[in-house]
């Protein structure tokens, strides 16, 4: 109580001087209620006023200076009442803003509030030892309770179970988990107890890389307001020159100030804002993390989408489906490839290696090794140089290397041994079952320039092309020709969505990067500006409307409170009504604007 006294300490020092106010009037002391009242309003104007310079030294120019000249309009020709009601207005503006923040913003909060911060370590012997969640180390043995969240990634080690994943994925049933599978952080366990075993460190889990993202898309969003700016002087300009109007054409200086009580800024200063972290609250939901309001204002207008291949319209797991050995023996071939591979990032490289383990084979240690981005990987194996990579960075060591014939759908993997074209290795990468959907949803919405870039060779780009419905087709790109691409893009802006580090300088280079951020912060999930925390890319289509749906309650909660306040003027300059009515209703324009932008939250979604 003390803390929100503190930051509204005004709201209830204007109460005070209206009781006091009232009381001097009802003991007959008329003047003295006026001069009381005018005096602690013209206080509130003068700190008003100096919040208003600062801001204007830093180029901010807000429409806060109609309610500063109302107060002074209103004190000026005597209306105290009015003043006051106004500065309960402006001080309590503040309150009223966070509370329909508060509203707006709540599916973020119960995020933060539901981080992980205790675990329970079990130890050889099974006694439980508590520790903070950073405290964990990679191996732990960690008991969960029913009920409570699971502090970092692991592995079930007991039982069969039940989770709760709806913080991550928007999945209101929990799922079961078997012994061996993996458990998240984040999700809540079932009414049995669970024993899990550390995977991944605190920093590294998955719902700690959701907070971080919660927590930067807080601090992100200034560019909010943005949409109500481009309204504050036009409505200012037109709002003086109303109430200066029915000044001159009346002779009375009460006119211009009942004009002006109608005219404080409330529906600019908190629709839009309130509207954009409503419509950040609504994406989080549907399982999007949007890192400021900004995002949602370029997403409404999207005109183009580009698509990375490998983890974004395909699974990112590709699966291995021939060794192809000019010397006919396979084992040795998959043994070598993917001991080049160990030290690699490339998502092939983790496929190959974990088919050589899946055959129980031997992997040799690695001397030295070189990574080509986006080519290829190359490895002395304690005297043995092994070049794995795509068919034009192996011809470079081999020239007569030839491509291969693979079915729809496969890459070929093509391998030198100390410099000689020694074979390939085939695999194959699903495509997500709902990237068809995805592509035709978004034309659904009138974006018809759709593109897919990939690293890949052209035959197997195609064949995903023409499987998910892209007719726009770039294959063999580095990580340079997609941000060229994203940047020469003619029809603006651009949306790109992608996996993996490769992904984040295109990302970046788009006016609105999408990362399928599910398996944890990366490069690309710090370089986008919004990303998708579950493994369904058919969120993506969903966050544009969010984005339209968003700027579109903002806009109409804009022009309602403008509509509303011109239209009480008019009538106000006619001399019907009083300065203390017009501000009054003037409070009710404010609640009616600031209620219709909460609509942007939307409904819980029903899965």
């Amino acid at each position: 109580m003390a803390r929100i006294l503190r930051r509204y300490l005004l709201v209830p020092v204007t109460l005070v001087i209206g009781l006091l106010g009232g009381v001097l009037w009802f003991a007959g002391l008329p003047t003295a209620t006026q001069w009381l009242v005018s005096a602690y309003a013209l206080v509130i104007a003068a700190i008003e006023l100096v919040r208003m310079i600062a801001r204007l030294r830093e180029g901010v120019f807000g429409i806060d200076v109609l309610a500063v000249i109302a107060i002074g309009a209103t004190v000026a020709v005597g209306e105290y009442l009015a003043a006051l009601i106004i500065v309960l207005m402006v001080t309590g503006g503040q309150a009223l803003e966070d509370y329909a923040e508060g509203a707006a913003e709540r599916e973020l909060t119960k995020l933060l509030d539901r981080e992980p911060r205790e675990a329970h370590r079990l130890d050889a012997a099974g006694r439980v030892t508590d520790l903070a969640v950073d405290e964990v180390v990679v191996g732990d043995r960690l008991l969960v309770r029913s009920g409570e969240v699971v502090p970092v990634d692991g592995v079930l080690r007991s039982t069969a179970n039940v989770f709760d994943e709806s913080s991550l994925t928007g999945e209101s049933l929990p799922v079961e988990r078997r012994a061996g599978d993996r458990v998240l952080s984040g999700s809540v366990v079932g009414v049995v107890a669970a024993v899990i075993e550390a995977s991944a460190l605190a920093r590294d889990s998955q719902y700690q890389g959701i907070v971080a993202l919660v927590k930067r898309a807080r601090a992100e969003r200034a560019p909010v307001v943005r949409l109500a700016d481009r309204y504050a002087v036009p409505f200012t300009v037109v709002s003086l020159l109303l109430a200066g109007a029915a000044w001159f054409l009346s002779g009375d200086p009460r006119r211009f100030a009942e004009v002006l009580v109608l005219a404080t800024p409330c529906p600019l200063l908190l629709a839009a804002p309130i509207a954009f972290l409503g419509g950040m609250s609504r994406s989080a939901r549907s399982g999007v993390v949007v890192k400021n309001g900004g995002i949602l204002e370029i997403l409404a207008r999207a005109r183009t989408v580009v698509f990375d291949k490998t983890g974004t319209l395909t699974a990112g797991r590709p699966r291995v489906t021939g060794i192809d050995a000019r010397d006919g023996d396979a084992q040795q071939l998959l043994t070598l490839v993917a001991s080049a591979e160990q030290a690699s990032s490339h998502v092939l490289a983790a496929s190959i290696v974990d088919e050589a383990e899946r055959r129980s084979l031997a992997l040799r240690p690695v001397t030295s090794s070189r990574e080509a981005e986006a080519e290829g990987v190359t490895a002395d194996l304690e005297g043995v140089a092994v070049d794995v990579g795509t068919l034009a960075f192996i011809r470079r060591r081999d020239p007569a290397t030839e491509p291969v014939v693979v079915e729809p759908g496969e890459l070929a993997i093509y391998v030198a041994v100390d410099g000689r074209f020694a074979g390939t290795v085939r695999a194959a990468d699903e495509v997500r079952p709902e990237a068809r959907a995805t592509v035709e949803g978004l034309r659904r919405l009138g974006l018809d320039e759709i593109l897919m870039l990939t690293g890949d060779a052209r035959a197997t780009a195609e064949h995903v092309a023409g499987v998910v419905g892209i007719r726009q087709v770039r294959a063999e790109c580095l990580p340079a020709d997609k941000v060229s691409t994203v940047r020469d893009a003619a029809a603006r802006p651009v949306v790109m969505v992608g996996d993996g580090v490769n992904d984040a300088p295109a990302l970046a280079a788009a006016d609105v990067g999408i990362a399928m951020g599910a398996r944890g912060a990366t490069a690309a999930s710090e370089a986008a500006g919004a990303v998708v925390l579950t493994e369904d890319l058919a969120v993506v289509p969903g966050v544009i409307v969010i984005g339209r749906e968003t700027v579109r309650i903002a806009l109409q909660s804009i022009w309602l409170g403008i509509a509303l306040s011109l239209g009480l003027m008019v009538v106000a300059a006619t001399g019907v009504i009083p300065a203390a009515v017009g501000a009054g209703l003037q409070e009710v324009v404010d609640l009616v604007t600031i209620l219709n932008a909460l609509r942007a939250i939307g409904r819980r979604r029903a899965r």
